[in-house]
């Protein structure tokens, strides 16, 4: 059987899209929501991200540490934010590697907006057979898109949940 090279989750937040996106485009915010990453260093911080620039981001599981080293794909403003992992590390990102794509997607709606995660699997050169053993040893589950399906359904939740809060103070 082939694995799951792509898995989505949406959600609809009582905030404009331009509020949805400006919170997700500063990745320093990540780990106020993300299940695992728990921040990121942006290579130039101080202006909104655009196409290029990379960033480092920390990231925790089952009480494993690294960091993994991104850049910038699609910036949107109010409309889609993307970014590549392309490096991986315990202490810094050193190893070259291709690991996923993350993308957001913002839509207006009544009540608010739609926010769209997607993860995409970038490891389009691993057989599915070495995928699957890494895959159950590096999350627990059948593979990366069963346990990132379940870290979109925690982040989308809690993304709502303190953007919403925000609206209200």
């Amino acid at each position: 059987m082939a694995r799951t090279m792509q898995i989505s989750d949406s959600i609809v937040i009582a905030v404009d899209p331009a509020t949805a996106y400006d919170n997700i485009a500063d990745v320093t915010r990540m780990g106020r929501w993300s299940p695992e990453n728990t921040g990121a260093v942006l290579d130039a911080p101080g202006r909104p991200a655009r196409v290029g620039d990379t960033f480092v981001g920390a990231n925790v599981r089952r009480g494993l540490r690294w960091h993994t080293g991104c850049v910038v794909t699609a910036a949107e403003p109010g409309s889609r934010f993307a970014f590549r992992v392309q490096r991986w590390g315990v202490r810094k990102p050193a190893l070259r590697v291709a690991v996923a794509t993350w993308e957001y997607r913002f839509e207006p709606v009544d009540g608010g907006t739609r926010v769209t995660e997607t993860w995409i699997d970038d490891r389009t050169t691993w057989p599915d057979a070495v995928a699957r053993v890494f895959d159950r040893l590096a999350t627990g589950k059948r593979g990366f898109a069963e346990f990132q399906e379940g870290n979109i359904r925690r982040t989308l939740a809690r993304l709502k949940e303190v953007l919403e809060s925000e609206q209200v103070n």
